[in-house]
């Protein structure tokens, strides 16, 4: 344990360090550091002022005798150290709280906390976006913060950078994180109806019209319609590539472009002057699922979130949030 050094020397017999002499609250901001890579992110996390938090970073700076983290440009950026002890301080956050059993209650109507959701702008508009007009009544206080989706998920999770990722099984393929299954949806071809009026769109003059194509992410990720084609073999002329399935009906009138898009997202979209059609080249529905890093399995506010969050992609069918 040599590399503690904001405890006297007198504090540690025998190479064990006397625990009453350190603040094991510094894990719990450790923990909130290490996982926004943010003293204004952890400070809001832990309800904290920033000095506060700036503070808590200093005296774990002296702890540890490492600076943890270091500026790199207008970031932030974890010291090999840190990055080595996100793990081990997360399991040790885990037991103490299994230890000490969960006695904290999550009351809605009065509680103040954040959470992060990490979904696609399909995914926000469909069931983020009921959910946070229950919530609205439910829990005021409660703040929900959308982050973008990322590549890595379990990385996401396991740094706690988010509570939760809206992302489809298909997507996430097997995976250890626990989850629960959201909803399904299904593709349609859209086009515009007056250029498109009386046509029939069988496979061969579909691939001959020009596409638009709804790409995910700062990489360009093909959505999984799109992708499926792509690994069939299927060739076809993109004209058009954007990351907002919010853009397609406005890019989609007066064109002779064809998009596939989600037939729940079809139900939030101007549609006049566009006509919806099945696939002529058939491709498989999407299944939304939410999922978590299991630390947070028991988690009252957890509990709550994901139980809200279920009871919302619940009432979709049925036309009502709830």
């Amino acid at each position: 344990m040599s590399w503690i050094r904001d405890i006297d020397r007198a504090d540690i017999v025998g190479g064990v360090i006397d625990l009453r002499t350190v603040d094991l609250n510094l894990l719990v901001d450790l923990d909130a550091l290490l996982a926004t890579r943010s003293v204004t992110e952890a400070a809001r996390r832990l309800n904290l002022s920033q000095s506060a938090m700036s503070g808590s970073l200093a005296r774990l700076r002296r702890l540890f005798d490492d600076p943890l983290m270091v500026r790199t440009g207008r970031a932030l950026t974890l010291t090999s150290r840190a990055e080595a002890l996100i793990e081990p301080v997360a399991e040790i956050l885990r037991l103490t709280e299994v230890v000490l059993g969960d006695k904290d209650e999550f009351v809605p109507a009065t509680a103040t906390r954040s959470f992060s959701i990490s979904a696609s702008d399909y995914a926000t508009a469909v069931v983020v976006a009921p959910l946070i007009r229950t919530l609205s009544a439910e829990a005021p206080d409660v703040t929900i913060n959308v982050r973008p989706r990322a590549a890595d998920v379990p990385s996401l999770l396991r740094q706690e950078r988010v509570d939760l990722v809206i992302e489809p099984r298909e997507t996430m393929g097997p995976s250890p994180l626990p989850s629960t299954s959201l909803f399904r949806d299904r593709w349609l071809c859209m086009l515009d109806a007056s250029v498109h009026q009386g046509t029939v769109l069988d496979p061969e003059r579909y691939l001959a019209l020009p596409h638009l194509v709804y790409s995910i992410g700062q990489d360009l990720q093909l959505n999984l319609a799109d992708r499926h084609l792509a690994d069939l073999g299927v060739q076809r002329r993109v004209e058009l590539t954007i990351e907002s399935f919010l853009m397609v009906p406005l890019l989609i009138r007066g064109t002779t472009l064809v998009s596939l898009v989600l037939e729940r997202s079809t139900q939030l979209l101007p549609l006049t002057g566009l006509r919806l059609v099945d696939p002529p080249i058939p491709v498989p529905d999407i299944n939304e699922a939410m999922y978590w890093n299991p630390r947070n399995t028991d988690d009252a506010g957890h509990r709550w979130l994901r139980s809200r969050v279920a009871a919302t992609a619940a009432a979709l069918d049925v036309g009502q949030a709830g």
